[in-house]
């Protein structure tokens, strides 16, 4: 049985690399996709915690009015639904922030890793 030539060594060695490199952009495709996702999920959330604080700033000026117009008990639920309100748009924007948290940095952290790890392997065999 004869060695294989070197011009079929570099002939095999460039298509394992052209795979290589079209294996390692998919992932990062797909990485990249899942981060984007989670960031575009994040800032919808931060989106609906300012939109309910704006409805919370509108319900408690709503209350103040009714306090110093009124003084009747009026007052006293809007206020109570003025910080429900802002409650609800302290978590939305804690959700939020987490979610954003997990897609950033927008780097495709894994396929860097796999790239290199790949890297080192190829100059690892090029080198014995």
């Amino acid at each position: 049985m004869t060695e294989p030539s070197t011009a079929d060594l570099v002939k095999q060695a460039s298509e394992q690399i052209s795979h290589l490199v079209r294996d390692e952009l998919r992932l990062a495709q797909v990485e990249m996709k899942e981060k984007g996702r989670h960031v575009g999920l994040g800032a919808g959330m931060f989106g609906a915690g300012g939109l309910v604080a704006l409805f919370g700033l509108g319900t408690l000026i709503a209350g103040l009015v009714l306090l110093l117009a009124l003084v009747l008990p009026a007052w006293a639920s809007a206020l109570i639904v003025a910080a429900v309100l802002f409650a609800v748009a302290g978590v939305l924007a804690l959700m939020g922030r987490k979610q954003v948290g997990q897609g950033t940095p927008m780097k495709p952290e894994e396929t860097t890793s796999s790239v290199q790890a790949d890297v080192a392997e190829i100059k690892g065999r090029a080198h014995p």
